[in-house]
């Protein structure tokens, strides 16, 4: 491991202790179960409880979710340091029980009562998995407005949903999920939550994204739901969405940087310890040059990343910032990876390093949670709009 992350803004004394302690944990019981875990199925559903109570053991558990639904309650701006170090393994905030933060906080503000009462502690304590459902096969998921999947209104308040929806995380095991329907005319669109069990929900199939599982296809073939599971005002949903996706991407920002940190360890290592007839990689101009631009890259980004969490947590409007983190990031990951796969080797491509899974994120990251070019054109046309030259 290499020295403590550069570019960071002053970590509070009992915010390092705990990055500490999570770092630890991560490295130490996550990052050996990968391969369990990123198998799926039966062993991986147990490795990962098993990880859950000794991170409710260790007192690591929940540490961003409000104390009132049974975590720590970190403020965004402690939590974000922990998050890196979380993040340096894909099952890092499912094993800390960080990864339904935002299903907690949206239910937490626009679920009715009923809805908090019977579900909020269980999804927090990890009893119940939860996951969100907007995108649809056939249709831009970066334009809802042509969303295809509609609730229609029934006796009693209830609510009928038909539609398909995909790319949804953890749909596999989930119990409730979290729906985007069309629920009038025009472009009325609302959020429905909608348990698993319910009689015409159905898993179509999983969606491995570039060889990895743990993406989903649904489908909703006449499902019904009480009227209290509306979350939010009828016709409200876009509002709420992207309230949960502003924060949502800077979380993916973090993890991102943690999961780069780790790759640009990797590499670290590798060029000090592969020596050749000529002498040791870490010698080769080349691949200084990889491991200069690397640490560019991770240390450029990482004042971005925080300039929007500081800003989403004062309440500001951060869309500028969150699109300049995100695709900052993304491009950061899918850089830094790629270069520990090059000074690798053909060791690199194989399944002895976590290098495959680390590149594989990056190259999602820049389509997930939108497209860069959705970020590159909407930060371009809010930064010019502030420009006036009618004078």
């Amino acid at each position: 491991m290499g020295p403590a992350p550069f570019g960071l803004p002053e970590c509070p004394p009992e915010a390092a202790e705990l990055r500490g302690r999570v770092a630890a944990f991560v490295r130490e019981r996550v990052v050996p179960g990968e391969p369990v875990l990123d198998a799926g199925g039966a062993a991986a559903r147990t490795a990962l409880r098993g990880l859950q109570r000794e991170a409710k053991d260790a007192g690591l558990w929940a540490l961003p979710l409000p104390a009132e639904s049974g975590g720590k309650g970190l403020p965004l701006s402690r939590y974000a340091h922990l998050a890196e170090a979380e993040g340096a393994s894909d099952h890092g905030p499912a094993a800390l029980g960080s990864a339904s933060l935002l299903d907690v906080l949206m239910l937490g503000r626009h679920a009715t009562e009923p809805v908090r009462e019977r579900h909020l502690q269980r999804i927090a304590a990890g009893e119940l998995r939860t996951c969100y459902a907007m995108t649809e096969p056939g249709t831009p998921g970066t334009d809802p407005a042509l969303t295809a999947t509609r609730a229609e209104a029934g006796p009693g308040g209830t609510w009928t949903l038909h539609g398909r929806k995909w790319f949804i995380s953890g749909a596999g095991d989930a119990d409730l999920v979290t729906v985007l329907a069309r629920t009038g005319e025009g472009d009325e669109l609302s959020l429905l939550l909608v348990p698993t069990s319910a009689p015409g929900f159905r898993v179509v199939r999983e969606l491995p994204v570039l060889g990895a599982g743990g993406q989903w296809e649904i489908a909703l073939d006449g499902v019904t739901v009480p009227a209290d599971h509306l979350v939010g005002e009828r016709g409200r949903a876009l509002r709420i969405a992207g309230e949960r996706l502003r924060l949502g991407r800077v979380l993916r920002c973090l993890r991102w940087l943690g999961q780069a940190e780790r790759a640009f360890d990797l590499m670290c290592v590798r060029a000090r310890s592969r020596t050749q007839t000529a002498g040791p990689l870490a010698d080769r101009q080349l691949v200084q040059q990889l491991v200069f631009d690397s640490l560019l890259a991770i240390r450029t980004t990482r004042p971005l990343v925080y300039e929007a969490v500081a800003r989403l947590e004062a309440g500001d409007d951060a869309r500028v910032e969150t699109g300049l983190a995100k695709v900052a990031a993304a491009r950061m990951l899918q850089q830094v990876a790629d270069a520990a796969i090059q000074v690798y080797g053909a060791a690199g491509l194989g399944p002895d390093t976590a290098l495959p899974g680390l590149f594989r994120t990056g190259r999602a990251a820049r389509l997930l949670d939108g497209p860069d070019e959705l970020h590159i054109a909407s930060v371009a046309r809010r930064v010019l709009r502030t420009y006036d030259v009618t004078s």
